[in-house]
């Protein structure tokens, strides 16, 4: 009696959780931007609607059940002055076979639908004009890599929209610089692992422009709630001038009269820059003369200067960024320069460490990197 009393609980979970999805799976306006059953790109319309079809069965099973179990407690109740066992029935090829045949023929149908769909998304045909990504998670930020445009960037993904004359999906190798991660858009797609030492494919066609927000969706450390991602879909357009300002190098920022003795070299070589009589002043030249004497440079990239670190962000264009951190705040001069002086402030747990700088050189530093745009 346990039992089946515990299998009639699980089955009434199941039936909640099937009315609760279903009413998520029509949102109103205003409705949370990471739902998963607001699909704008054909792979997470499938998901949607394979979801939809199994808890559809799910909640024909749990009603059949309830049915049936309805009628037997009315129909076989114990009733006044009855003190008779009821009639007890030892073996029947019918009931025997009903509960053998249908759960059978159920998995099939399940199994066929769920195979139809898995198949349709791991083999979709890549078109001559796909989008090639690279994207590399890290702790706890992502890095996204365009080789055929020689862009990188992080934490912010621009692709352009799929719908156009020319659809133009994009398609992505994933895989990881140190543990576990899952990359997850769920208005774009599914879930996909990024395990280190293996590169695993997906793709998105997102059918409308926009912002669609996701995150990482694997325990990956301390910070993995606040590993989140930004995906900005551009209409063609809109990516191509995209894709033109980040092939932008920055430059020198020099000031009057100031002659710079060498030009940088490859590698992670100190700027040999002048030191002029005015460093004390808080301005971008001397926050780049900073930024390029401590260790930033040994873990961040700014093309065109002599900073060509690999471990952390590409920061060449890290103004035209809405957040810092991955998503951890708000992209301002304030919190940039919060971050700089101590990133626990926004995220503990960063790999990236305070430098203890003055409060002078963390200003400079912040003058700096508030022209990278």
């Amino acid at each position: 009696m346990r039992i089946r009393f515990n299998s009639i609980f699980a089955v009434a979970r199941l039936l909640v959780a099937a009315a609760v999805l279903q009413c998520a799976s029509r949102p109103a306006e205003g409705s949370s931007p990471t739902s998963t059953f607001s699909s704008h790109a054909t792979s997470a319309s499938q998901l949607i609607s394979l979801s939809v079809f199994v808890l559809s069965i799910a909640a024909l099973i749990f009603t059949g059940v309830t049915v049936l179990l309805v009628y037997a407690l009315v129909r076989y109740r114990r009733r006044p002055g009855d003190m008779n066992e009821p009639p007890q029935v030892f073996g029947s090829t019918q009931i025997e076979l009903s509960w053998t045949i249908i759960p059978i023929l159920i998995i099939v149908v399940l199994f066929l639908g769920t195979a139809r769909v898995l198949f349709s998304v791991q083999d979709a045909p890549k078109p001559a004009t796909a989008l090639n990504l690279i994207v590399i998670g890290h702790q706890f930020w992502w890095e996204f890599r365009y080789p055929d445009y020689n862009v990188v960037t992080a934490n912010e993904l621009h692709i352009p929209v799929a719908n156009g004359s020319v659809p133009r999906p994009t398609f992505m190798k994933i895989t990881s610089a140190d543990v576990m991660h899952s990359f997850w858009v769920p208005q774009l797609a599914g879930k996909t692992d990024l395990v280190p030492n293996r590169v695993n494919e997906m793709w998105m066609d997102p059918q409308e422009p926009g912002l669609y927000l996701g995150q990482c969706a694997q325990f990956c450390g301390t910070q993995h709630a606040k590993m989140l991602l930004r995906v900005y879909v551009d209409t063609e357009d809109g990516f191509k001038r995209w894709i033109a300002a980040q092939q932008e190098t920055q430059s020198e920022i020099t000031q009057p009269g100031l002659v710079r003795i060498s030009q940088p070299v490859p590698g992670n070589q100190r700027s040999t820059n002048q030191i002029p009589e005015n460093f004390a002043e808080i301005n971008a030249h001397n926050g780049q003369l900073v930024f390029e004497q401590q260790a930033c440079i040994s873990c961040h990239t700014v093309a065109g200067t002599v900073a060509n670190g690999r471990y952390g962000p590409d920061l060449t264009h890290l103004m035209s960024r809405a957040t810092l951190g991955a998503g951890a705040a708000e992209n301002n001069p304030a919190n940039l320069n919060a971050w700089i002086t101590d990133p626990s402030t926004f995220k503990p747990g960063s790999l990236m460490p305070a430098m203890h700088l003055t409060e002078r050189q963390n200003a400079q530093i912040t003058a700096y990197l508030v022209t990278l745009k």
